[in-house]
């Protein structure tokens, strides 16, 4: 069995919340020189004083990921992340997005029978640590992160170790009547303005360290707190439906993690891409979209695909190059793991 037929076995229809594991660390966390923090320190004020209305909240970090399958009784087996690449970065399609779990150091016995993949307990480990947007901003979303990378590697072994690499998440919703929902992206945002996204955001650190200001959150204040970072992550991507689409929550299945996309315009920056049911038809989706949420400034139009369209969604396609590369992944990780036809 190939690295892509075994990836696709273990993932098979996606990952639910109690599938995943988060352990958070200030080992997970962005590392610091002196010379870096002037520059993003620099970056943030020339970026405020331009928009003022920039706020630099908390994020989630994600330094690493670990999947591994538990057969009950016996030893657990890990994908590398050096598999898992080789495995997806044949379905990359251009220097913009690639798609990886960033899975590292990681061992697994590849003589296992493909066969008792179906008696296995597939987990997924996340380790996270803490950034914020002010990071991103002068780190991921720098004219340095080149350099950045290439210092990391040098020195840690790690491309991404001076990077922020705050942990986001898109939802690929797809109504009762078979349609997929994307939105074009307002002129005024301040990534990708006009191209196709699917709904999505950020996880937020202050809804797991509640009544503590952005500045006092810390990994300290989240230790025992695991349960509700991984709820926090599951329901936020339902939130970002919420105030992006104007769908409520009670029309929303609970949602399956499809994967995790990098989006190399960004310099890596990770994205958990899931998939959504909605009990609406595209009809009643697009009344609620009209009527306006409370992010409905960041988007213009609603634009449908039916499954069909989305299977065979590739970079042959006009929609190709008007999509986000966040967007890209998760279509790729949708027509890898088809959540909905299992």
């Amino acid at each position: 069995m190939s690295l892509r037929q075994r990836w696709k076995e273990r993932l098979k229809g996606g990952l639910e919340e109690h599938q995943i594991r988060v352990e958070i660390s200030t080992r997970f966390s962005r590392r610091n020189a002196s010379e870096i923090e002037k520059h993003i320190e620099a970056v943030w004020n020339d970026r405020v004083t331009k928009e003022p209305w920039l706020f630099n909240g908390a994020k989630f970090r994600l330094h690493s990921a670990e999947l591994s399958t538990v057969i009950p009784s016996t030893s657990t087996n890990c994908v590398t992340g050096e598999e898992v690449l080789q495995a997806l970065n044949s379905e990359a399609v251009e220097s913009g997005h690639q798609l990886a779990d960033c899975c590292r150091d990681i061992t697994e016995d590849s003589q296992k029978d493909a066969n008792v993949v179906s008696e296995q307990q597939v987990l997924l480990s996340l380790q996270l640590g803490l950034t914020c947007y002010k990071d991103f901003l002068g780190t991921n979303w720098s004219q340095e992160a080149v350099n950045l990378q290439r210092r990391g590697e040098v020195e840690f072994g790690d491309p991404q170790a001076f990077l922020a690499q705050p942990l986001g998440v898109g939802a690929v919703m797809v109504t009762s009547d078979g349609q997929v929902v994307m939105l074009r992206r307002s002129q005024k945002v301040a990534e990708a303005a006009g191209l196709v996204d699917i709904p999505g955001g950020h996880p937020e650190p202050k809804a797991v360290c509640q009544g503590v200001s952005e500045e006092a959150i810390s990994v300290d204040l989240m230790r025992g707190c695991e349960r509700a970072v991984v709820a926090e992550i599951f329901s936020s991507v339902c939130a970002e439906i919420r105030d992006e689409v104007n769908v409520p929550l009670s029309f929303l299945s609970p949602p399956v993690l499809m994967g995790i996309a990098l989006n190399h315009t960004s310099a890596g920056r990770p994205s958990a891409e899931f998939y959504i049911r909605c009990s609406l038809t595209m009809e009643e989706v697009k009344d609620f979209y009209w009527r306006g949420g409370p992010e409905a400034h960041e988007s213009t139009d609603i634009v449908f695909l039916n499954r069909a369209e989305m299977l065979q969604l590739d970079e042959s396609a006009s929609l190709w190059s008007e999509l986000c590369p966040s967007a890209k992944g998760a279509v790729q990780l949708y027509q890898l793991v088809r959540p909905d036809a299992v």
